[in-house]
C-alpha cells in the first residue's frame, strides 16, 4: 500500500527554509532535510526538487496572507474595514517574519501570481464600497486608494518585522492612514472613529 504524504512534512521543510534564509544558512537538499527526521526524497516528494520548494515557499506566504485577511469581517463601515485589512496584513507579517521575507523576492516565481493579485483585491473591494457609499470622493480610484493603503502598511511593517525599529513604530499607521482618508474625501471625525476601530484587529489574531 502507498504511504499517504503528510501535510505536516511539507509544512516543516518551508519554515525550515524560510528560517534558513534568515540566519543566512547555506540551503541544500541535505542541509535542509538535516535533523528533521524526513529524508531528502521528501523534497522531491512535495516540491518536485529545490526549484519547486522556492516557488512554494513564496507562494506560502501570500497563501497564510489570504487567509489573514479573509477572516477580516466585512461591516457597514468601509473605512474601518479598510483600516483592518491593513492591520491584519501587519500581524500576517509579524506571525511569519521569515515568509515575509520571501513573499517580495521577485527572483523566484510565484506557482499561482493571481493568488498573490488576489490578496490586493481584498483592499481594493472595501476602497470601492468607501466611494460608493460617500466616505471618500466619487472620483476615488479605488485600486490606487489600496495600494496607496498597502504601502504605508508594507513600509511600516518591513521596519519591524525584518527591520530595526520597535513594534510600537507600527502605531503610526493611524495617523498615516487617517491622513491618507481625509485626503481622500472621508469627514475627519468619522475617519478618526473608523480608524480606531479598524486598528484593533492588529492584535485580534
Amino acid at each position: 500500500m502507498a504511504r499517504t504524504k503528510d501535510p505536516a512534512v511539507r509544512t516543516l521543510l518551508l519554515e525550515r527554509a524560510a528560517r534558513m534564509l534568515r540566519t543566512r544558512e547555506p540551503i541544500t537538499l541535505r542541509s535542509l532535510v538535516d535533523g528533521t527526521g524526513v529524508s531528502t526524497m521528501a523534497v522531491y516528494t512535495w516540491f518536485g526538487g529545490m526549484d519547486g520548494m522556492w516557488k512554494a515557499l513564496r507562494q506560502e506566504g501570500f497563501t497564510r496572507l489570504a487567509g489573514r485577511l479573509a477572516a477580516v469581517p466585512v461591516t457597514r463601515d468601509p473605512v474601518r474595514d479598510l483600516t483592518a485589512l491593513v492591520a491584519a496584513y501587519l500581524g500576517n507579517a509579524l506571525d511569519h517574519p521569515d515568509l515575509y521575507r520571501v513573499m517580495f523576492d521577485a527572483t523566484v516565481e510565484l506557482e499561482d501570481l493571481q493568488a498573490a493579485d488576489d490578496t490586493l483585491e481584498y483592499l481594493v473591494r472595501a476602497a470601492g464600497r468607501g466611494r460608493d457609499t460617500g466616505r471618500f470622493r466619487a472620483d476615488t480610484d479605488p485600486l490606487q486608494l489600496a495600494i496607496q493603503s498597502w504601502v504605508i502598511g508594507h513600509g511600516l511593517v518591513s521596519l519591524v518585522a525584518t527591520g530595526p525599529l520597535p513594534r510600537e513604530t507600527l502605531d503610526h499607521g493611524i495617523p498615516l492612514l487617517t491622513a491618507l482618508f481625509i485626503g481622500t474625501g472621508d469627514d475627519p471625525d468619522a475617519c478618526r472613529t473608523s480608524v480606531g476601530r479598524g486598528w484593533t484587529w492588529r492584535s485580534a489574531q
